[in-house]
């Protein structure tokens, strides 16, 4: 059986593996799989936070809802982010979505939502 201590860290290192492939793509301009990977980071990093507080972790992957299941207080903005960043998974991985969120994805797009899921990620693991 795993332990909770091991759940937690898993979901902190395969957050941080995310997060360093996120960054490859972006680098190499696959700006819709970079964020595609942002969103994993952080519904890993909230799924460690519900981990750590010894609950059920939900087998979802809406961030405002996961949100929810922690102690995290976050602002309205901060919410409206997490919509935001849960459409790129959804964008990225169904083909009728797929082309739209290719283009939407520039190297601009790209730029500042790298930055707003950096500073969420940051936020979240401070609660770790």
């Amino acid at each position: 059986m795993v332990s909770q201590e091991e759940k937690l860290q898993y979901w902190i290192d395969s957050a941080k593996n995310d997060e360093e492939a996120a960054q490859k793509l972006f680098d190499s301009g696959k700006y819709d799989w970079c964020l595609f990977l942002w969103h994993l980071v952080i519904e890993k990093l909230l799924k460690a936070i519900i981990t750590k507080n010894n609950k059920e972790v939900p087998s979802i992957h809406d961030l405002k809802t996961l949100s929810k299941n922690t102690n995290l207080e976050l602002s309205p903005e901060e919410i409206t982010q997490l919509i935001e960043i849960t459409s790129f998974n959804i964008s990225a991985r169904y083909d009728d979505y797929k082309r739209s969120f290719y283009y939407k994805a520039t190297q601009e797009y790209a730029s500042v939502w790298t930055r707003t899921c950096q500073n969420l990620a940051n936020k979240v693991r401070s609660f770790l």
